[in-house]
């Protein structure tokens, strides 16, 4: 147990079932009886839940598409992340030796799915409410400000910071075409990354339409990564 004291302090929780823990921070690669992956499912289909319950009560006034894209940018491999680097959660995963030489504890993927796994075991073991109340502890200490404006905004940052570390340069975003009276435009707007078009999306303005494409992009290249 002392080596999950650290952790149960940044989640204000005392585990009681340690194998199932353990199962939750064992990745695929460690070659054990069981690893964290169906954990990894519940986890994630509980947090769809927590977050959008959260933001429903949250904005009243929002229509459902664009509690879709705020759900969408939290409940992702890049949002858990950074939720899972702010417990520093990699430690504790076990990883086969050679995942460990590729830097599996720095790994997006293996971070995002060790805390789904993670907030499985925890429903698990005492329910959605207490599940509820460490998630969303954890989430809102990471992205203190949810609003569609900063959002938006952090969608063509992040596919900024994605495509720079991994091609070197900065996603265009050309507009494909455009259509309606001024009063009702819509635009279709392209992303592209090193000449190759990326994902296309549609909206009412210019910046509406490239933070979708913005949006859709980092998920082609997240599933590309995977």
């Amino acid at each position: 147990m002392d080596r999950y004291k650290k952790l149960e302090e940044c989640l204000g929780y005392r585990f009681k079932d340690i194998e199932l823990l353990t199962e939750a921070l064992t990745h695929k690669s460690y070659k054990q009886n069981k690893n964290n992956e169906r954990l990894e499912f519940l986890g994630d289909a509980v947090l769809d839940l927590i977050v959008g319950e959260y933001l429903f009560n949250k904005f009243p006034d929002v229509c459902e598409g664009e509690l879709s894209k705020l759900r969408a940018s939290i409940v992702n491999e890049k949002g858990f992340e950074k939720v899972a680097k702010h417990i520093n959660l990699g430690e504790y995963i076990s990883l086969s030796i050679a995942e460990e030489n590729n830097k599996g504890r720095e790994k997006a993927s293996i971070l995002s799915n060790a805390f789904e796994a993670l907030i499985g075991e925890i429903y698990l073991e005492c329910g959605l409410e207490t599940a509820k109340k460490i998630s969303l502890k954890l989430i809102l200490e990471v992205f203190p400000k949810i609003d569609l404006e900063s959002i938006f905004r952090d969608y063509k940052t992040t596919l900024q910071e994605i495509t720079q570390a991994t091609v070197g340069e900065t996603p265009k975003y050309i507009v494909e075409s455009s259509s309606g009276p001024d009063h009702q435009k819509e635009f279709i707007i392209v992303v592209q990354i090193d000449d190759k078009i990326i994902a296309r999306a549609k909206g009412k303005s210019k910046k509406i339409a490239q933070q979708e494409a913005a949006r859709l992009a980092i998920g082609v290249l997240e599933k590309e990564s995977n």
